[in-house]
């Protein structure tokens, strides 16, 4: 597993080596410092307000907890841990996910089926409304004439194939499919001891279909939610494209962003998807600017909000940890 690990991270770092080979760093510095102070705070506090937004979807989908504020800054807390190894942990954004649990139930008492539930169903939110925005992000791109067909082929094969996965990943979750398969199995001999866990797999599907059935419009508003932090992603782009000096229309920023997620989604073993997001800013934005380096100057400002999160993670997570060593809740 380790060098897996190392291995991905190099092909991280030679794909950034290939981005920056084919542009002037010196240039890319000059764009980058014409955000400024003010506009970098302005950026940071567009991602706040996404990251929060993020986090109550959570809570909704945490139906043990009650939708307030105190138990907002307790999932954006534990969320902004979590975020940080889902970051450096080639795992589909899963890395992360059990130290969420495990924060959830040491700290706030919030039980493990409870609190791995509501990240499935997390996942599941976040994942379905990122499909929503690729495919409008998709029709953008397809009436741009800044893209020919092959630009608009590999994009619409991507989300495509991302799109399915993620109806699956749904629809194994609303018809108990992992239940079913499991008591399939447990009849043949062979497979006898699956027994003693099915009772486990039963219980976590209980919950998963209890939210969709039951609670819809908490699904419902959940996805709406979280395709409003996705927005604010593109938003994001349209304000940073503006301090740079080139400003875009939001429709180009939704493709922008659009086009980095999906290039991350499929590039997810890459940690923190390094190169692959810098090399998807590079092209797209080459193709819709015809600058490259602006490509560039773009993915380095995101990155410095990534790392100063990453960062922020890393301190809330030493935090939980005195916390824990002096046996305070």
């Amino acid at each position: 597993m380790r060098f897996f690990k190392i291995l991905y991270l190099l092909l991280g770092l030679a794909l950034l080596g290939v981005v920056l080979a084919g542009v002037d760093p010196g240039e890319v510095w000059g764009q980058v410092a014409r955000v400024g102070v003010l506009g970098m705070a302005w950026l940071l506090l567009l991602y706040f307000a996404a990251f929060v937004i993020d986090s109550y979807t959570w809570q909704m989908a945490l139906l043990e907890v009650p939708l307030n504020a105190r138990w907002l800054y307790r999932t954006w807390k534990v969320r902004m841990v979590g975020e940080l190894f889902n970051n450096v942990i080639p795992a589909a954004g899963f890395g992360g996910e059990p130290v969420k649990a495990d924060l959830l139930k040491s700290h706030y008492g919030v039980g493990y089926r409870a609190g791995t539930a509501s990240l499935i169903l997390a996942k599941t939110i976040n994942t379905l409304s990122l499909v929503i925005f690729l495919g409008l992000g998709f029709a953008f791109m397809w009436g741009s004439p800044a893209f020919d067909t092959a630009y608009k082929t590999v994009a619409g094969m991507g989300l495509a194939g991302l799109g399915i996965g993620i109806v699956l990943f749904w629809a194994v979750q609303r018809w108990k499919v992992t239940s079913l398969a499991g008591t399939w199995i447990s009849r043949f001999s062979f497979a006898r001891r699956l027994e003693e866990g099915l009772h486990h797999i039963h219980d976590m599907d209980e919950r998963l279909v209890r939210f969709y059935t039951e609670h819809r419009g908490r699904f419902v508003g959940a996805v709406a939610l979280a395709l409003v932090n996705w927005v604010l992603g593109a938003v994001e782009i349209y304000y940073a494209m503006d301090f740079l000096g080139h400003p875009v229309t939001l429709t180009e920023a939704w493709i922008i962003e659009a086009a980095a997620q999906l290039v991350r989604a499929g590039l997810f073993f890459i940690p923190a998807g390094i190169g692959a997001q810098e090399g998807t800013f590079l092209v797209v934005c080459a193709a819709m600017t015809g600058s490259p380096t602006l490509g560039v100057a773009v993915a380095v400002v995101r990155r410095f909000r990534e790392v100063l999160w990453l960062v922020w993670g890393g301190i809330l997570g030493g935090m939980f940890s005195l916390r824990k060593a002096s046996g305070s809740r």
